[in-house]
């Protein structure tokens, strides 16, 4: 086959050029952002062809801080300002990506991205195999994920499963800053077109808020806490909220194992089935819709490949199959959150779970005190 993606990120040889200038991408800054940031800073370094651009990039916020000191550094002429036209952009990108020129588009919502989808489908996921396999396509795009504070239904939206649907691409959600660093870093690096996608709700985070120990070693997936009882496999932001729950859940005696995805094509679903050969229950927590979304297939491939070892059926848990509202009264049972994660485990082992308390959530639609809006 011209193109696995099976095979990941990276083959050996580019493995082996990325080594030298990703020894210092172990430390990371105070947080998500400045770990995105700071790898922009590495491969904009490393290659000095490398051109980076976006609506709003480099705007007062630099896009969340995610941008800022670029164009200080690099020049106007590599680092841009662009208008609001996603599909010329986006071919332009596609076109200097072929031609050898190392390029990386960021979208402030993966809703804009939306007007881009033919460049992205028919002409980025399609190159290389057209062609043999002889024309590259290094092509990075950010998609930033917006949620909470009234954004409504055009600015909110995870729409992850229309490109992981699409051949040719790659597709990786990253929750922790150190992963972040690493894998952008990798996905810049990487001959094909990658979609890189950052929740809003993450940029303000510290790794060392939710995990006590480093992961050196970037994988597909990883286990964030290790457990015997259910496996929860989960995504993005949702898997700092299975975090929250497990500790709760394991003060219950019921002992949960998270594997955090950071890739969502190609999917690591060895270590899902790995992980389930020891626990035997499943709850896979989804930022997306329900239908033909990411923990739907992840259930169907564990349904067809362990049907008979499982002691409950696997469970999913999605936002609903509604756009998602813009008033505050409407969204505040939209989201899921440690708490509802917390009711949905108790179902399964029948159990009383005590030492949740509602009054701990003070408000649903940030991540923290931190958080001062959607710009």
């Amino acid at each position: 086959m011209l193109l696995n993606l099976r095979r990941g990120l990276l083959g050996p040889t580019q493995n082996l050029l990325l080594r030298m200038f990703m020894q210092n991408s172990n430390k990371t800054g105070k947080n998500y952002a400045d770990a995105i940031n700071q790898a922009l800073h590495i491969c904009m370094k490393k290659d000095k062809r490398m051109i980076c651009y976006g609506l709003g990039i480099n705007d007062p916020k630099k896009i969340f801080n995610t941008t800022k000191g670029l164009e200080e550094k690099f020049g106007a002429k590599r680092v841009f300002d662009v208008p609001t036209s996603e599909n010329a952009l986006t071919g332009i990108g596609v076109g200097a990506a072929i031609n050898g020129v190392r390029t990386l588009i960021t979208h402030q919502r993966l809703d804009f991205s939306l007007l881009s989808m033919d460049q992205i489908i028919n002409s980025a996921a399609k190159w290389r195999y057209m062609f043999g396999g002889k024309v590259k396509v290094p092509l990075t795009i950010r998609m930033i994920i917006g949620r909470g504070w009234g954004q409504g239904p055009t600015h909110s939206q995870n729409l992850t499963p229309l490109f992981c649907n699409v051949p040719g691409l790659k597709v990786v959600m990253p929750t922790f800053a150190s992963d972040a660093k690493k894998l952008l870093i990798k996905s810049i690096f990487d001959p094909n077109p990658v979609i890189f996608l950052e929740h809003r709700w993450l940029h303000g985070i510290e790794d060392n808020d939710f995990i006590n120990r480093k992961i050196k070693k970037l994988k597909f997936s990883n286990i964030v806490k290790e457990g015997k009882d259910l496996t929860i496999v989960s995504m993005s932001y949702l898997t700092l909220e299975a975090l929250k729950a497990s500790k709760i859940l394991y003060k219950n005696g019921i002992k949960c194992e998270v594997i955090d995805l950071i890739s969502l094509k190609p999917l690591n679903i060895n270590r899902i089935i790995k992980s389930l050969k020891k626990t035997k229950r499943l709850l896979v927590l989804d930022t997306g819709f329900p239908y033909c979304s990411i923990a739907s297939e992840i259930t169907s491939l564990i349904s067809q490949k362990m049907h008979n070892e499982l002691k409950h059926p696997p469970v999913v848990m999605t936002m609903p199959d509604i756009p998602e509202p813009t008033s505050f009264n409407l969204t505040k049972n939209l989201y899921i959150n440690h708490l509802k994660i917390i009711e949905k485990i108790s179902k399964i082992f029948k159990k009383k779970i005590s030492g949740s308390n509602k009054k701990l959530i003070k408000n649903h639609d940030v991540p923290g005190e931190w958080f001062r809006g959607p710009f």
